[in-house]
């Protein structure tokens, strides 16, 4: 054997480091929400083109529900808290104080009784209107939603109360253009709306608007037809059930309040507008 030592073991370690550091996932999630993003743009975009006036204030409402999530609710002593919120007695409970006129020692408990934070029907005609939508869509969904699916029907809101506007189509007219008889199709809606006026005790009034004309005539006969058209209603209403002493007035505007002001000729504004009213006006 050889005497000469043996060379020392060396072990030599190597660290590898890579190129770049990991960077995650969290591109994905910002892609993922822009990808979402222009989907509901590019989805906003096909509905403002693909539906009408009123499918587009239907979607509006869906995500607008008209049940209040608040502190004010109906005020009164009857059923639903009042046969009408428009009576003159019935008064809104805002939730901080007894505000009714006959409070319960446990809503006395709460406040007293006084003008101050109460809040009336007159302070706010708008807010009063919009309960009695939600009283009739309470007490009679299936008309007011009947009466959303028609084409020729636009209810609004406005300062005298709720508003229901029945007007013209190109293919189907509410008054026949030779005889100035109410068509089928006005019977059938004044049947509906009927129905809805059941629901409250408010009075109505009732409108009639007529397209301007393109000639200016010696004996212009807007006035008088009109006149007639808001009578036929009234008698159609009356026939149909509604108690004559709520009717208020009616009214023959001619052709001085058209629906479209850029057009006064136009079809639309050959209309009829039943009002149900609110108590204080």
């Amino acid at each position: 054997m050889s005497n000469e030592p043996l060379a020392p073991i060396i072990i030599k370690k190597k660290r590898y480091e890579a190129a770049h550091g990991h960077h995650g996932g969290a591109w994905k999630v910002a892609y993922a929400d822009f990808v979402t993003a222009m989907m509901a743009f590019f989805l906003l975009m096909w509905l403002l083109n693909a539906t009408t006036e009123k499918q587009r204030k239907g979607l509006a409402d869906y995500f607008s529900p008209v049940i209040p999530i608040n502190r004010v609710s109906g005020g009164g002593e009857g059923s639903f808290w009042g046969d009408s919120v428009f009576a003159e007695d019935v008064l809104a409970q805002n939730g901080t104080g007894a505000t009714m006129l006959l409070p319960a020692e446990q809503q006395q408990a709460n406040g007293s009784e006084g003008e101050e934070g109460e809040l009336r029907s007159s302070d706010n005609p708008e807010a009063v209107v919009r309960d009695l939508m939600r009283v009739l869509a309470a007490r009679s969904g299936e008309s007011m939603a009947e009466l959303a699916d028609m084409p020729h029907v636009v209810t609004r809101v406005s300062d005298m109360g709720l508003e229901i506007d029945i007007f013209d189509l190109p293919e189907a007219r509410i008054f026949d253009p030779a005889t100035g008889a109410i068509t089928p199709r006005l019977d059938s809606t004044l049947r509906v709306v009927d129905n809805v006026l059941d629901m409250v005790t408010n009075q109505v009034s009732v409108e009639a608007h007529l397209p301007a004309r393109p000639l200016v005539v010696a004996e212009n006969p807007v006035w008088a037809d009109t006149t007639a058209r808001a009578g036929a209603v009234q008698a159609r209403l009356e026939r149909v059930g509604l108690d004559p002493a709520r009717i208020l007035r009616i009214t023959g505007y001619a052709d001085r309040r058209p629906a479209d002001p850029d057009n006064p000729m136009a079809l639309r504004n050959s209309r009829v507008v039943i009002t149900i009213l609110r108590e204080d006006v």
